[in-house]
């Protein structure tokens, strides 16, 4: 009797186990820069326009040209340069493979013949007096695995936790939701080097200028997502026009085909952080933005995107901070939620192979409903032979840009902009002297509450943090008391753990678990949510 349990618990132990694998911290190297003969400590980021892109312990990239390293170090970039490319282009696909959310129901079942064979089996080989105690192992073991995969069966996207992923970024970026979608308005301007590393090849004289996605203009990720039939491929004949996904940072994010099908990376159009300016001027992405996990303006358990279908799109980590598992063709896989997501690589597709979730693709070849910008200029600039930017900053009073580039290596040449209202200026610098145009346009707008939630944000207060016990909130003028309508606190997940309808000023937290929350703070016209560690 006793092999006959041990044997049963082991069948089901196999049903029910996980395993986990643990990896190392990526060590720093130490470069030459033989012409300051000087050391620098850090990682190879990238290679790419004959510079070597570095990041330091302080997760700061910074960039030297190939020629100025040892020959020792210039070797060892290119190598790493060939092995990234050789991985990526040979990411471990499972092709032509969509995990259904029908998988974890036939695995289900099939657990469940097998658990029943398997009982049959038992019945004929003992005699009758046994079966009493062969019946409880039997549906205890039915029990835990019907309970474990109908959590993977039943799941539905919460938008408290895609609200997490923006959270970050506020005040630069406001978010709300109904039953249907998640709305993200924005100005769509990263807070980031912008433009710098494109070359002659991509740069057709356009500039970053501040959008408007606000209002009915917003962004808006499908809350409902649908598994497609047959998933569009993110491909030089599908989604040619406005964006695929919305980073984090409320930059837009699109395919990596230009119109004419070429890798708009690979052809030298897009700048070391993979966006750049369309024809309106506006900026955007055409990679995955998981910079966004380096320069430490977001966590790796967040997702740094989320897809216009409505799947969350992560880095080389999955949500629970384990290495990037196995991608299909689509560029993504279900997690332990079964909740399908995306990831970004280095390397084409960037991001997404193809549309997991049902989007609409209208005659224009691009996913609706879009928000759109808004050109200033009419002008039908082309490329500029010989042209690659250096820097792009604003200017003094905050109201411009000051884009500088060289132009077959010679150096003097700059397109400065700015506005007052509708009227945008524009200075075109050439060695020679500068060409001054106005154009009128849009007036600045300012992302909605954007003044009330970051003084609300800076405002509030959050201590001690870390905490244990408990924890303090502090609305810095208490009269906001009477406006609070709720303080909830979510995990990295999502999940609800904690809710009061009032305000209190003293939370008590020794029921939670060490890790990572968000406390949203509810008040009648806009919220708060602010990070805190238990430990």
């Amino acid at each position: 009797m006793k092999k006959l349990l041990l044997l049963t618990l082991l069948l089901f132990s196999i049903t029910v186990s996980s395993h986990t694998i643990n990896y190392k911290n990526q060590i720093l190297r130490h470069w030459k820069i033989e012409k300051e003969n000087k050391f620098i400590a850090g990682s190879f980021t990238m290679y790419k326009n004959g510079k070597v892109y570095i990041e330091d312990a302080a997760n700061v990239v910074i960039s030297y040209p190939l020629a100025s390293l040892s020959q020792e170090d210039q070797n060892y970039a290119l190598s790493r340069q060939d092995k990234i490319a050789a991985l990526n282009s040979d990411v471990p696909f499972v092709a032509n493979a969509i995990n259904k959310p029908l998988l974890p129901l036939l695995q289900f079942l099939s657990i469940v013949l097998v658990l029943l064979v398997f009982f049959v089996f038992i019945l004929k080989k003992i005699n009758s007096q046994k079966i009493p105690y062969v019946l409880p192992v039997f549906f205890v073991g039915l029990a835990f695995s019907l309970y474990s995969f109908a959590k993977k069966i039943a799941t539905t996207t919460d938008p408290i936790f895609v609200n997490t992923a923006f959270a970050p970024f506020a005040p630069s970026v406001a978010t709300s939701w109904d039953n249907t979608y998640f709305y993200v308005e924005s100005k769509g301007l990263p807070n980031h080097t912008m433009m710098v590393g494109i070359s002659s090849r991509g740069w057709q004289q356009q500039v970053p200028i501040p959008q408007c996605y606000i209002g009915t203009n917003h962004w808006s990720i499908p809350l409902n997502p649908v598994i497609a039939a047959t998933p569009v491929p993110v491909s030089a004949t599908h989604f040619l026009k406005g964006a695929i996904a919305i980073a984090a940072n409320g930059v837009a994010i699109f395919n990596y085909h230009t119109n004419t099908g070429v890798d708009s990376y690979l052809d030298g159009q897009l700048d070391i952080y993979g966006g750049h300016c369309g024809r309106a001027d506006d900026y955007h992405y055409h990679t995955a933005p998981t910079h966004l996990y380096t320069l430490g303006q977001t966590t790796t358990n967040l997702p740094c995107a989320f897809a216009l279908d409505g799947f969350a799109v992560y880095g080389n980590v999955e949500p629970d901070g384990t290495p990037m598992v196995a991608l299909d063709a689509n560029h993504g896989h279900y997690g332990s939620n079964n909740v399908y997501h995306y990831h970004g690589t280095a390397n084409a597709p960037y991001m997404i192979g193809s549309m997991v979730g049902v989007v609409t693709e209208d005659s224009n070849l691009q996913i609706i409903p879009q928000a759109s910008a808004q050109p200033v200029r009419n002008e039908n600039w082309t490329p500029l032979g010989g042209a690659l930017i250096t820097s792009c900053v604003t200017n003094a009073t905050n109201t411009g840009y000051n884009l500088s580039y060289t132009l077959n290596g010679t150096a003097g040449y700059a397109t400065n902009f700015s506005w007052t209202g509708s009227l945008y200026t524009f200075k075109y610098v050439t060695p020679s002297g500068t060409t001054s145009t106005n154009y009128n346009g849009f007036s600045q707008c300012t992302v909605p509450l954007a003044t009330a939630v970051f003084h609300l944000y800076d405002t509030i207060k959050l201590y001690p943090n870390p905490a244990k016990d408990n924890f303090q909130i502090s609305l810095g003028d208490s009269f906001l008391e009477n406006d609070v309508k709720s303080i909830s606190i979510f995990d990295v997940k999502g999940s609800l753990v904690k809710k009061s309808s009032l305000f209190k000023s003293i939370i008590p937290i020794d029921n939670l678990k060490h890790g990572t929350y968000f406390v949203k703070i509810q008040f009648t016209n806009t919220q708060v949510i602010k990070k805190l560690i238990v430990k």
